[in-house]
């Protein structure tokens, strides 16, 4: 479960299957694990095959040195903005069917993470980072509007909107001081911490995991869909993102 753990696949996505748990890596570690198109849909692909299956527990984790940098920003002047608000429409749909999940999923992370990659590991029921990872938000720069909710939830509106009004990056201490993570554990010693927590999960009946997360539930998918389209479609997308990149 180490996050250097050696790799042979080229595939941007692997899924290490076992009976009670699905561990999801992104691996795309000369990209940072950013969150191209291909990878989003990937994991919405694994997603919807490990719901199927009815596989009681799904890890997400990185290859590499983060588990993630975020949105993938490679040639997005050769994309519409059409395009590139079904890009966020898409990574808000993999975000609600990881929040939403009838599984206990557990986010890993370790480094430097951003933006989208954050929001991933946000959607996640129990999170564990490395005590040196730091985290960071920087959507509201160029005017996107993705996660906001789900994070204030965790840690309250107050934190929510100095950190994403200022798009500051906090460290693992002060996630864990605002239960943005559950646990800091160095990598070496994820496979211990997974493994407690499948046992835990996985004795619970499908139908009675599952429904205590849909009574647990308090996201607000319909809304969040709609502000983050409202963010996303305003005119003028490319220019702020090229404005973004230039100046961060």
């Amino acid at each position: 479960m180490s996050s250097d753990k050696t790799l042979t696949s080229d595939a941007e996505l692997i899924i290490e299957r076992q009976e009670q748990a699905w561990t999801f890596i992104l691996n795309r570690p000369d990209k940072r694990n950013a969150l191209s198109a291909e990878l989003v849909e990937s994991l919405i692909e694994g997603l919807d095959q490990a719901h199927a299956e009815q596989v009681p527990v799904l890890v997400f984790r990185g290859h590499g040195k983060n588990f993630s940098a975020g949105f993938d920003f490679s040639a997005y002047q050769e994309q519409s903005e059409g395009d590139l608000v079904l890009r966020f429409v898409r990574l808000e749909t993999l975000l609600q069917k990881v929040a939403a999940s009838p599984a206990f999923t557990i986010g890993l992370a370790h480094g430097r993470n951003f933006g989208a990659g954050v929001d991933l590991f946000a959607a996640c029921k129990y999170r564990i980072c490395e005590p040196t990872s730091s985290f960071r938000m920087p959507g509201l720069r160029f005017g996107l509007v993705l996660g906001s909710r789900r994070f204030a939830q965790i840690v309250g509106r107050e934190k929510a909107a100095y950190i994403l009004a200022s798009t500051a990056t906090f460290e693992a201490d002060q996630a864990a001081s605002m239960d943005f993570v559950h646990d800091l554990v160095e990598s070496g010693n994820w496979s211990q911490s997974i493994a407690s927590l499948t046992a835990s999960m996985g004795c619970l009946a499908h139908t009675t995991r599952s429904t205590l997360f849909r009574v647990l539930d308090n996201q607000h998918h319909d809304a969040d869909l709609a502000d983050l389209v409202r963010s996303a479609s305003a005119p003028g997308l490319k220019a702020r993102l090229q404005a973004y990149l230039k100046g961060d």
